[in-house]
């Protein structure tokens, strides 16, 4: 039955949710997006190409991206527990999320990198500016409003797979879901955690492109 407990469970299990996704989201920024930037410039056509190095770095990427989150969840339980502890919970959770995030935000770096005029970066260059200046200044600067809407696109893709590590106890809201919605039939409980896991993704999708917008409209 509906009760305090209940509702208090609910509450944790928002915090929980929005805990492992911005944690995963962040720590896998801190991986893809250098691994991203790299891609993006040692690439055929990049600032410095280095086709052995862009091909590891691809295949890689690939081979991470090719792994179903609830396998790769499933393999890395050793590891997580090496590393954290615990291969459970909400703090068991983040490093496969961040280790599934991860090349996903690196090709979407990469992919938004790509998409900077060419020849913003030759008038950059011929005014003598080093490599790391371009990255910084004219890479990442021109590609802003991209990254930022990436952004929104990774939070709610990291979101669904926090539920969907409910499986293993992983822990928030798509756990409290699994284990009352589904092994204890109580669907109301079900209903309403699907319910705020589409508000939550709602409410930080809509924020992310009001960011953008912003941003857009102060370049123009």
């Amino acid at each position: 039955m509906w009760n305090a407990e209940v509702t208090a469970m609910i509450f944790k299990g928002i915090w929980e949710t929005i805990e492992m996704s911005l944690f995963s989201t962040l720590f896998g920024y801190a991986i893809g997006l250098p691994v991203g930037v790299l891609c993006a410039v040692t690439d055929k056509g990049g600032i410095h190409p280095n086709a052995p190095l862009y091909r590891v770095l691809d295949f890689i990427i690939n081979i991470l991206r090719s792994i179903p989150f609830l396998i790769l969840l499933i393999l890395l339980i050793p590891f997580t527990k090496m590393l954290v502890g615990v291969s459970y919970g909400t703090k068991g959770t983040i490093v496969p999320l961040v280790i599934s995030a991860a090349p996903f935000i690196a090709r979407m770096v990469e992919s938004s990198i790509k998409e900077v005029d060419h020849g913003v970066i030759e008038a950059a260059q011929s005014m003598g500016a080093s490599n790391w200046t371009i990255i910084r200044k004219v890479l990442l600067g021109e590609a802003r409003v991209s990254l930022i809407v990436g952004v929104t696109i990774v939070f709610a893709t990291v979101l669904g797979y926090s539920a969907m590590a409910g499986v293993v106890g992983g822990g928030g809201l798509g756990d409290i879901a699994i284990r009352y919605g589904y092994y204890r039939y109580q669907a109301d409980i079900m209903i309403v955690c699907v319910v705020l896991l589409v508000v939550l993704t709602q409410l930080f999708q809509a924020a992310g492109m009001r960011l953008a917008n912003r941003i857009d409209r102060r370049r123009a």
